[in-house]
């Protein structure tokens, strides 16, 4: 059981949250958001959120990281839902690689990128 709301004078406890739960707005109180929603939602001591308004309707979203937000930006983007979009595809058609061959393919791009677009040589220096 959990301590939810107090509503005159006494606490209303619940176990699970399934349904709404009502709370009065007082003229000279804050509105709590009980800990067992607060819990269920994930939401930690220090973590800031943001309050969104609609008509009568308050929704309370975490406040996101600059990270987050270009991130929510390029998942938005046309072209890059299309690229999403096909590499599911190709994933689906069982056009995958072990990660390690990616990497050695990774550095091979680097490497020539670092020589200045000529392949990185392949000779070993002379003893």
């Amino acid at each position: 059981m959990c301590k939810v709301g107090r509503a005159e004078g006494r606490y209303t406890r619940t176990r699970f949250i399934t349904n709404p739960m009502t709370v009065t707005v007082k003229t000279k109180a804050e509105l709590t958001v009980p800990k067992s929603i607060r819990r269920k939602a994930g939401y930690q001591p220090g973590d800031q959120v943001e309050f969104k308004v609609s008509g009568r309707t308050i929704t309370i979203v975490p406040k996101l990281t600059p990270d987050e937000i270009e991130d929510e930006r390029e998942i938005r983007d046309p072209k890059v839902r299309a690229i999403i979009r096909e590499s599911h595809e190709d994933f689906l058609a069982g056009k995958t690689r072990p990660a390690e061959m990616l990497q050695r393919e990774l550095a091979k791009i680097a490497e020539t990128q670092a020589s200045g677009g000529r392949p990185a040589s392949r000779r070993r220096p002379k003893a």
